[in-house]
Formats: structure tokens, sequence, C-alpha cells
């Protein structure tokens, strides 16, 4: 038996026999072609390039039929770079100055961007790789005319292991045939691993080499909840994960009928439960899952795969689809862009900032905005106008400092003025709040308190400031924890300050979302969560089995630990007891 430890980006537990995906076949070794081929060589380029584009715009339609609009938008994106000019000359460069074969000559182009792209670490276009290398197999699979159909060609039910899988093919995965995948590259937030949790099935990525360690046919097992693969387990270990698998099963129609049911601990206190959305469409399985309202609304969809930033309008429409769908006495937060000045294209220009060495601690998120304040003021008036529709919040990301915080309130306030100016309907009293990711905004909560309606607590990117990890860097993940002591010392730190002066607390981000965790958060004082649709079920049903009184006297204990990894134990062994099918 083999365990691979990586990271869990869909939840759920498989078990069955292996199919390992070779992808060595488009590795395309160097050739050299005579001066009388270039033109030809060119030509199969172009006509390669509008095939495999056609198929790709083809790829959009199946998936937005099978999945929804905004994530048949990741394959509209690839259709832009397969029209993109400058790729095509700088292909067509190679071969007409180093008499390349168009083959090498394209994969050596791809390889080049993929590699920069890896090279910048924490980045959001490093979990961007994986749709280089999807383009890429696209172009040459026209180029040497072949097709890979193994997961098309499915009969009976398998894993699939490989060393990645491209949007296109986890997004033509059919969960019947197909009960989890796992791949040794990857990250949490790759479109890969976006389109897994939609689909409902297990995956476990970055798990590193392990594709020669297993053969088809091979007995695994794919723990989506904890991120393992487990090669050819023991019978101890499949006899367990068996009981797993049957009592995840039995408990899920019970977690579907807490759906409507509210989010109220056994002593009486409501907890308010939201969900976490990227994309307009999501709301709807928000409700579904029983959410009420949307704590998280993420805004970055809107800025990427695209050469011009979106206008007001195209702002204002994806506001307003979420509001039609959650109604207007349901919040619906809104984030402000929380990108890097390496995502998108300053002033829509079409050339991208230089790389920074270190994005995580650069020019990103309101930092950007500030020296973007057109961009920041397009966004800004689009939210204002959405607010004369529904409960509609403003939310800051990435406030280090008061100053920031200052300076976004006062341009918040001159685009109410140009608004009221202009005759434009919008909520004045627009409540608005600042995300509490970086340390420097913890330890100043008391002082931002005072200059806003609600705090939010970001804890993936708090949790990486302050234990300098990256959550994605297998290498230093053990450190990477939700109950290291420091951690809970600034979340505490926090609900004071936030109680003090009388103003909401939300947590959102993956600790708000793990049942791990749901008992400490309430007994340091939260009542507000923000949590991805499929967590809500289970998030629920720990608060319905809890009074406040356990939950203060869990966080209490958690609290006088010493170490992340006593603060885990001891709340695994408390959570057992209400969800045994997780922590057993």
């Amino acid at each position: 038996m083999e365990i691979k430890r990586g990271i869990a980006v869909s939840p759920g537990v498989a078990i069955g026999p292996a199919l390992v995906l070779d992808s060595e076949w488009f590795r395309i070794p160097q050739r050299v072609i005579p001066p009388s081929q270039i033109d030809h060589e060119c030509q199969r380029l172009r006509q390669a390039l509008a095939q495999a584009a056609a198929e790709t715009r083809a790829n959009q339609e199946a998936v937005s039929a099978k999945l929804g609009p905004q994530y048949g938008a990741i394959f509209a994106a690839h259709a832009l770079m397969l029209t993109d000019p400058t790729l095509v000359q700088e292909i067509e460069a190679l071969v007409r100055t180093n008499h390349f074969a168009v083959e090498y000559a394209v994969s050596r182009v791809i390889r080049r961007y993929a590699k920069a792209l890896e090279s910048i670490e924490g980045g959001y276009l490093a979990d961007r790789v994986a749709d280089l290398f999807d383009i890429e197999k696209r172009i040459l699979r026209h180029l040497l005319g072949q097709r890979r159909e193994q997961l098309r060609d499915l009969r009976e039910p398998v894993i699939v292991l490989a060393h990645d899988l491209t949007p296109s093919e986890t997004a033509a995965l059919d969960p019947q045939r197909v009960h989890a995948f796992a791949t040794e590259a990857g990250g949490r937030a790759s479109h890969t691993a976006i389109v897994a949790g939609v689909l409902n099935i297990p995956a476990v990525v970055g798990l590193g080499p392990f594709i020669t360690d297993v053969s088809g046919g091979d007995r695994v097992i794919v723990d989506g909840h904890h991120g393992l693969l487990i090669i050819d387990p023991d019978e101890e270990t499949l006899h367990r994960y068996e009981q797993v698998q049957a009592s995840f099963r039995s408990q899920a129609s019970q977690l579907a009928e807490l759906r409507s049911l509210p989010a109220q601990t056994r002593d009486g206190v409501r907890v308010l439960l939201l969900g976490n959305i990227e994309f307009p469409q999501e709301s709807g399985p928000c409700l579904e899952h029983g959410a009420e309202g949307v704590g998280l609304y993420r805004t970055e969809f809107l800025y990427l795969g695209r050469q011009t930033h979106p206008t007001e309008a195209e702002h204002l429409e994806a506001y307003l689809t979420v509001l039609r769908t959650m109604g207007p006495q349901r919040p619906v937060v809104i984030r402000t862009l929380d990108l890097g000045a390496d995502k998108f294209l300053p002033g829509g220009s079409g050339r991208r900032a230089a790389p920074e060495h270190n994005p995580f601690l650069g020019l990103r998120s309101v930092r950007l905005c500030l020296q973007n304040l057109t961009l920041f003021k397009t966004q800004m008036r689009a939210i204002l106008r959405a607010s004369a529709f529904g409960d509609v919040r403003i939310m800051f990301p990435m406030i280090s400092t008061l100053l920031e915080l200052r300076q976004c309130k006062m341009i918040l306030a001159e685009v109410k003025e140009d608004l009221e100016e202009e005759g434009l309907a919008f909520n004045p009293r627009l409540p608005v709040g600042t995300m509490i990711e970086v340390p420097s905004a913890a330890i100043l909560a008391e002082q931002l308190a005072r200059e806003v309606d609600f705090f939010s607590i970001g804890t993936n990117d708090l949790i990486q400031y302050t234990l300098a990890a990256d959550r994605n860097n297998e290498t230093v993940s053990t450190l990477y924890s939700p109950g290291d002591p420091a951690v809970l010392r600034l979340i505490e730190h926090v609900v004071r300050a936030a109680a003090q002066h009388n103003i909401a607390v939300n947590v959102c981000g993956e600790m708000s979302g793990d049942p791990l965790y749901t008992m400490l958060l309430l007994g340091m004082g939260i009542r507000q969560l923000s949590v991805t649709p499929h967590s809500i079920p289970a998030i629920k049903r720990v608060i319905r089995s809890v009074t406040v009184e356990e939950s203060v006297a869990v966080a209490q204990e958690a609290m006088r630990l010493e170490t992340a990894r006593d603060v885990n134990n001891y709340l695994r062994e408390r959570t057992r007891r209400i969800l045994p099918e997780v922590f057993s």
C-alpha cells in the first residue's frame, strides 16, 4: 500500500480500478525542415489553429449546456488564445527563422509560456498552465491527426489518474463512468479543479510523481476530503474506506433534508450561513444548498480571458443576475477586484504588466485599484447602481493599512456624488466592509472597525501571510493550518474588536467551509459563515447539533493548546461525534 498526499479540490471518496492516462505522445522532438517546406508548414499551422478554435467553440457550447455558461466561458478564453496574432507570429518566426517543423515550434512556444507562468509563485497565472497545455494538445492533435478518445469510450467505472487533466478533458468526464480523478500537477484555483467541483467528482491534485507507481486496473482510493490517493490499499484500509463511503452515501440524503431548515444551534442561536460564488450562475446552486445569501461574490471572472476591461454595463448585468436569483431580502456581498498586476491588461493596452518576483506581496487587489482609478470607479459605479435593486454590500480586499481603507471610502464617496449628479439610483447607505486577510489588518481591527459596517475574515490569505506558508506549495504545506494558535489568536482579536464596535464579522475561506472548525468558530463568537455551496449542508448539520455553551467550551480548550496538530486532533475528536462519515 502506498499513500500520496496532495491538494483536495472536490470532496468525496471513491474506490475503484485505475485508468492511467499516458500523455507522453505530445512531447514533440526537434525536427528541421528544408526551406522549400516553410510556407507549407505555416499553412498547416493556420489550418490547425482554425480547426482547434472551431473545436474549442463547439466545446464551449457543449460545456455551457452541460454545466452552465460560466464554465463554458473558460473555453471562450481558450478560443481567444488560439486566435491571438502574437501566438501565430511567434510560432511562424521559429518555422521561418530556425526552420523548425511546425509541431515542434508550437510545443516550444507554448511551453515557454507555461514555464514563465509556473515561475510566478503563488500567482493566479501559475494555475493557468493547464489551460496552455489544453491549447497545445488541441493544435497538435490537428497537426498530427491524433485524438485522445479513452475518456469518451469508457464502459466501466474507473478512477482516472494522470499527470494533469486539461479543463476540456475534465469537463468531458462522465460522472457515471469516472468516479474520481487524481493528478500529479494542478492547484486549488485551476479551472480543472473548479470544473471537478461542479461535476461533484472527488478529486485530488498536486500529488507529485506517482504515475510510474500505478498500472491500469490497480485498485486505488481517492479521498477528496483529505487530499489522499491510496494505491493498492490493504484490506484494513479498504474496509475502512468502504464504511466511510457507505456512511457518506447514507448521510447525503439526511444532509439534503437540512437545506430548508435554519442554521440554528440547539439552544436557538441563529447563524447566518452564506455562499461563496465566483460566477453569477452559481447563485442558483447557493439557494438550492440552503444559503441565506451571498457572503463573497468574487468578481475577477469579469476581467479574465479578455483584451479589454469590463464596462460598467457588463459589471451591472453580472451583479443584477445574482440579485434576480437572490431576491431583494438576501444579502449579496460584492468583493472589489482582487487580482495582481500580472493578471489583467492595464488600461486594456493589450500588454500585461511585467511579472513580479513575489506577487503575493506586490501590486495587487486594492493596491492595484488605487493606482487604476478609472478601473476602480467603474466597478464601484456598477456596485452602487446594483444596490438600488437589492441588499448589496461592498467589500474591499487585502486592506493592510488604515490609510488604504480611507482612500477606498473617499473614492466611493466621490462615485456616489457622480451618480447623484447624473440622477442614477443607488443606496446612499450602502454597507461597506473590509476583508481581514493580512496580519496588519487583524492587529489594527479596533481602528478599522470604526470605519466600516462589517468585517469578513479571509482565512486563506490570513493563514498564508501569518505563517509565511504557501498553501499550494507541498514542501511547506504542513505549516499551513487554520488551527495554528497564532491564526486563532488573530481571529479572536478581530472578533472582539468587531463586538466592541457592534459590527458584524463573517468568516470566509476554506476554514469556514470545513466542519472541523465550525464549533470552534461558533465558540469564538462568529455568527456568520460564508462557504462554498456544497459545504453548506454539512456546516448546517454541525450548527444544528450543538449549543453555544458547548461551542464556547470547545473554543476555550482549543485556545489553550500549543500546536496546530493538537488543536486539529482535538477538534477532529469532537466533530467525529457529529459527522462520523467525514471524520472516521
